[in-house]
């Protein structure tokens, strides 16, 4: 079972928006930062964005910067990703993780927990 759960993929068109969420499956990962990766077909895994254990800072691939916005409420416990201006080449499964180590550096391996992933397809 994943440790997270992520919601809110579909098919948009382009230029449209959709808002992913995450949510861990129990209490323990509120203290955590929290990331997004996305998998394109036939691609690897690339880094989205990071925000820390409060919310407070946030940090993007070149890609996304301008477009899409990370953000971190604990009061809900989820983590969203607000993605606007989307184009064809975001079509990917997006994936939430947490890193729990408090780690300085963004690097797949810094994040220990994941979720099984949303279909994202940009599209007309």
């Amino acid at each position: 079972q994943a440790h997270l759960v992520e919601s809110g993929g579909g098919l948009v068109q382009p230029g449209g928006s959709l808002r992913l969420s995450c949510t861990p499956n129990g209490r323990t990962f509120e203290t955590y930062a929290m990331g997004w990766f996305r998998q394109a077909p036939g691609k690897e895994r690339e880094f989205i964005a990071v925000t820390n254990r409060n919310g407070a800072s946030q940090y993007y691939a070149d890609s996304v910067k301008g477009r899409f916005t990370i953000s971190k409420d604990n009061t809900k416990s989820t983590v969203y990703l607000q993605m606007n201006s989307l184009t064809p080449e975001d079509t990917a499964v997006y994936y939430c993780a947490a890193d729990p180590k408090l780690h300085t550096i963004v690097t797949l391996g810094n994040f220990e927990y994941w979720g099984q992933g949303t279909q994202v397809t940009v599209s007309s």
